[in-house]
């Protein structure tokens, strides 16, 4: 794979070989983000999990404190009084039957789905096209409930999911390059914090592997994972 001459000469800068302070690898980051857009800082996560062991799998949901730097649209499947709650409470669109037809045809223009757990029966005939988006609501992320309000409110905050991947690494935003280091320090924090309390009572050995962050054009920096202040031990 090629790459172009900003990211070329980000790479130089940077040694694959070392592991950075937390903060030192964030301004790094921060310095190579110079495309002319606002670029999103990621953090990838190897975690030591069989993500092939159903007991050892690793997904849930986390509250950033800073949020992501997005405004998330927030689809909700609900009826009666939970749907006008879900109104109020500030959802981009919200329905019942007319949407899970409108998905059929091809709509798609949301990022988070909710649904109270009483419409899953019809949210789960759009399993095929929502499961593999990674769109499809799941108790264990917050997205199905009852307390609709409660769930676009974090939503809309800065709450992201995150899902192990076949290799046992999490893919997550922690920010924008615009962020100052100090708040995309805190929330990769947050994330590590959260991610620790999500391990799995039958992963063995060395949990968090290696953790790397970059910027949506810049070249990964890896972080010494002990030095990662988490608030679990």
């Amino acid at each position: 794979m090629s790459h172009g001459k900003r990211y070329t000469t980000a790479r130089t800068e940077i040694n694959s070989e070392t592991f950075y302070e937390p903060l030192e690898a964030i301004e790094m980051v921060k310095k190579n983000a110079t495309a002319k857009f606002d670029e999103t800082v990621e953090a990838a996560v190897k975690l030591g999990i069989e993500v092939k062991h159903a007991d050892q799998m690793v997904r849930g949901a986390v509250v950033l404190p800073h949020g992501t730097g997005k405004t998330r649209r927030v689809l909700v499947f609900a009826k009666g009084d939970k749907a006008k709650e879900a109104e109020d409470a500030g959802a981009d669109f919200v329905g019942a039957d007319d949407v899970v037809a409108k998905i059929q045809g091809g709509w798609l223009d949301f990022d988070v789905a909710v649904a109270t757990p009483d419409m899953m029966a019809v949210v789960g005939r759009l399993g095929r096209i929502l499961g593999p988006k990674g769109l499809m609501p799941n108790p264990k992320t917050g997205t199905v409930t009852a307390d609709v309000v409660n769930a676009i409110r974090e939503i809309k905050a800065g709450k992201i999911e995150y899902r192990a991947e076949k290799a046992g690494i999490i893919h997550a935003p922690i920010g924008k390059a615009s962020f100052d280091v100090e708040k995309l320090m805190e929330n990769l924090e947050t994330l590590i914090d959260a991610l620790v309390r999500a391990k799995p009572a039958a992963a063995k050995g060395q949990y968090l592997r290696s953790i790397a962050v970059s910027s949506t054009m810049g070249p990964g920096v890896k972080v010494n994972p002990q030095r990662i202040g988490t608030k679990v031990s």
